[in-house]
């Protein structure tokens, strides 16, 4: 079975993860392009296509840990398949929601069909299945599934965009809930097949010579800080990528523009995702997140400076550049610090802590944006995220170079 880890036959599976995920993981970017009109269904309050955008993230997260557990006992095939269905039920569902009532409709069809069972059942699950095609080329195949979310964020709010004004966002999401379905069922029915089995001789890749020891601290309480720095990371991570079209249309810029700029901001997320992934290989997992993390702080401070459509599209590019590496760098630093045997609960439980970030963030803008009625305590709030993230893992980078074994010369 070795011969085929790195092999060509991982790389076309990957690449038809990478498309699936592309496609399903579009679904929540119906509610945010459409966040004003959506908004002025339900009593203009922004918070309510906010929380459902959020929920969707949220429940992708929590049910990636059932979700997985599946995975691993009747195949990843079936689980995606699952998933493919529950997200085009979901988007049926929340396209029922009447005006001015039924918001129950819109925030289950997005947290509990297209979240916690549909996208969970693709986003996780693919995670853990893609990472034991590779043990090279690891940081790369990680970059290249994860791109399917900014994929799906560059490519999707353009064509939403317009089909939102010539039909309207519920009719937008049945159609896009069909379209989905068939292509999700298809490409996995297709593509996916049983993994190699991992070598049993595979361990833990220790930075430290200390036994049952992770950067000098008990396994879980390592992990635990891992989780923690994911979550306070993603905060501020989603706050552009939900509110942009919101914030280019409060700056005077009409909606085609805003979704123009999410293109921009996600395409370069996706162009430099894939250098990330090759930093990742020589660099290791860890380092990439302080690197990603610090560019991440500095690109969203020029939310905060400017108003005005070149310097949104500058600083669009820039945060795009910045924040990409971060999600598969945290799955990478995952498989290097423990246990291939733990990666089915170890990375859902990232992505979990990850996309709970993702929602707070999404929501928080919302709010705050409700409260004072501009963005810019939002994006003043996620630097403060940003910088306690900052504090953990430089904190765990020095506590492996204290833990690393010292040897006496000669």
């Amino acid at each position: 079975m070795k011969e085929r880890i790195d092999s060509r036959e991982a790389w076309r599976i990957t690449i038809a993860a990478t498309i699936i995920a592309a496609v399903a993981l579009g679904a929540p970017y119906i509610v945010i392009v459409a966040l004003k009109p959506v908004a002025a269904d339900f009593g203009g309050f922004r918070s309510v296509p906010s929380a459902a955008a959020s929920l969707a993230m949220l429940g992708t997260g929590v049910g990636g840990l059932l979700m997985s557990w599946l995975a691993e006992r009747v195949g990843v095939r079936s689980v995606v398949v699952i998933g493919g269905l529950m997200v085009c039920a979901g988007l049926v569902l929340s396209s029922l929601a009447a005006p001015g009532g039924e918001v129950w409709r819109l925030y289950a069809g997005h947290g509990l069909l297209v979240g916690l069972i549909g996208n969970a059942g693709i986003h996780a699950p693919l995670y853990v299945y893609v990472t034991r095609w590779f043990e090279r080329r690891r940081g790369t195949a990680l970059a290249l599934i994860a791109s399917g979310q900014y994929v799906a964020g560059a490519g999707w709010p353009p064509l939403f965009e317009r089909a939102i004004a010539a039909y309207g966002w519920r009719q937008t999401m049945v159609g896009f809930g069909v379209l989905v379905a068939v292509l999700v069922v298809a490409l996995a029915a297709a593509f996916l097949r049983p993994p190699p089995e991992a070598r049993s001789a595979e361990a833990h890749t220790r930075t430290d010579g200390e036994r049952g020891k992770v950067l000098g601290l008990r396994p879980n309480a390592a992990f635990a800080l891992l989780a923690g720095a994911a979550f306070l990371c993603c905060v501020p991570m989603a706050m552009p990528s939900s509110h942009l079209i919101a914030l280019c249309g409060d700056a005077g810029l009409g909606p085609a523009k805003g979704a123009a700029m999410l293109t921009v901001l996600l395409t370069c997320a996706f162009v430099s995702r894939q250098i990330w992934g090759w930093i990742s290989d020589r660099i290791g997992g860890l380092m990439t997140v302080l690197v990603g993390s610090l560019a991440q702080a500095t690109a969203i401070t020029g939310f905060v400076a400017t108003q005005d459509e070149m310097g949104l599209l500058a600083v669009a590019a820039a945060f795009g550049l910045g924040f990409s590496g971060l999600i598969p760098a945290y799955m990478l630093t995952a498989r290097q610090l423990f246990a291939a045997s733990e990666a089915s609960w170890r990375i859902p439980t990232l992505i979990l802590t990850g996309m709970s970030g993702m929602a707070a963030g999404s929501w928080l803008a919302g709010a705050l944006y409700d409260y004072f009625g501009f963005y810019a305590p939002a994006f003043a709030a996620g630097i403060g995220f940003n910088l306690a993230n900052l504090g953990i893992i430089a904190g765990l980078l020095l506590r492996r170079r204290q833990s690393q074994p010292r040897f006496a010369p000669g």
